[in-house]
């Protein structure tokens, strides 16, 4: 079976409900879309925001509070809040990956094998049984491998270790002084969460969230190489199925998932910065039109607050004194216009008890853009 490029994009903005707003719990929202993505603390609420109708800010406040959404390190080596019946298999599905990445490099520096890491985790494990700021980890590992040593080693056993971010307050859970606890998912249950096992369940979540996708599009994803990812779906077998892109390329799919018309109408969206609908595939051009991939993701790796205009980027946003700031990169009929205030103003009334000025640190991008339609949304 064929499937055409717009066909694509309507199948993963249905399956990260962005054809539209539905009502939803927002810890099941969070498992629906699989994962969002949560460098900054403000991103996952936004990232709601654009999925939910009616979406209260204290519904994630709460979900983060009582655990079940958590932050963590994950997908990509990049912090991620997933549903909290998640977090395991997706960790068991990364172990390697963190390995690898966590325990090399700066962490290797120091002297330390992974060996040592180790060894190191179950302590820390119990020492994080309670909330914890990177300053006390530090301290604790200062009497462990040394004053030198602590902030190479923290690096390393930040990432690689099983631990959450805890809700420390601020307008979005979390502040900058980051507070961790151990996860303590309790062991693998038997006969289910191999590390091969858990692939296979990360590589389904990722086909129901973001599919049809590639081999390149789930190793990207997931920061896994692609040939366990290939093996993954050939051991998946009729779990599976098979389609051929746009340019002929295979495509995986769960049987039976939704994969709307092509003229199915996309709403225009004001989306979060690294909104994980940009960031799931190898290709791109999904959602973002090749000649605009590299205005809104930067040379080290911030990607923009974009527009989202029939479900394509089409432009970047950010949040001013007095409203919205639209610049679109080419030039928009009135009605999408229309569209945007109206996401603009909803937007703004969200913002208002939180931070009216969320990513206001990037607006350093700004002068870097080329000329476009600029206009200032009032909410």
């Amino acid at each position: 079976m064929d499937i055409t490029a717009q066909e694509l994009n309507r199948a993963t903005l249905g399956r990260q409900l962005l054809l539209g707003r539905e009502a939803m719990e927002a810890g099941e929202a969070v498992r629906r879309v699989v994962a969002l993505q949560a460098q900054h603390a403000a991103s996952p609420y936004v990232a709601l925001w654009n999925r939910l109708a009616g979406f209260a800010p204290t519904e994630l406040d709460a979900a983060f509070s009582e655990r079940a959404v958590v932050k963590a390190t994950l997908m990509r080596i990049t912090l991620h809040a997933v549903h909290t019946d998640d977090y395991q298999v997706f960790r068991e599905a990364m172990q390697q990956t963190l390995y690898a990445s966590r325990l090399g490099y700066r962490f290797a520096a120091t002297g330390l094998t992974p060996a040592d890491g180790q060894a190191l985790v179950p302590e820390l494990l119990d020492f994080a049984d309670r909330p914890r700021t990177a300053a006390e980890v530090q301290d604790w590992l200062a009497e462990r491998v040394g004053e030198e040593r602590k902030a190479g080693a923290w690096w390393g056993l930040k990432a690689y270790a099983p631990l959450l971010h805890v809700p420390t307050g601020g307008p979005w859970s979390f502040g900058i002084r980051s507070s961790f606890v151990a996860a303590r998912t309790g062991p693998v249950p038997e006969g289910r969460e191999t590390m091969t096992e858990a692939l296979n369940h990360l590589v389904l979540r990722h086909l129901a969230g973001f599919g049809p996708a590639s081999v390149a599009d789930v190793a990207q994803f997931a920061m896994v190489p692609r040939a366990p990812v290939r093996r993954a779906l050939l051991a998946l077998g009729d779990a599976v199925e098979q389609l051929r892109g746009p340019d002929g390329t295979v495509l995986y799919d769960v049987p039976g998932a939704s994969r709307p018309p092509a003229d199915t109408p996309a709403q225009p969206r004001l989306m979060a910065m690294w909104d994980s609908v940009l960031l799931a595939h190898a290709d791109r051009s999904r959602v973002i039109p090749p000649a605009y991939r590299r205005l809104v993701i930067r040379v080290n790796g911030d990607v923009l607050p974009t527009l989202l205009v029939d479900g394509r980027v089409a432009g970047v946003w950010r949040a001013l004194d007095g409203g919205i700031e639209a610049t679109a990169f080419h030039d928009l009929p009135t009605t999408v216009w229309d569209g945007l205030a109206e996401e603009a103003a909803s937007l703004t009334a969200l913002l208002a008890d939180r931070d009216p000025e969320v990513y206001r640190r990037y607006h350093h991008w700004w002068p870097k853009l080329p000329g476009g339609q600029v206009r200032l949304l009032k909410g």
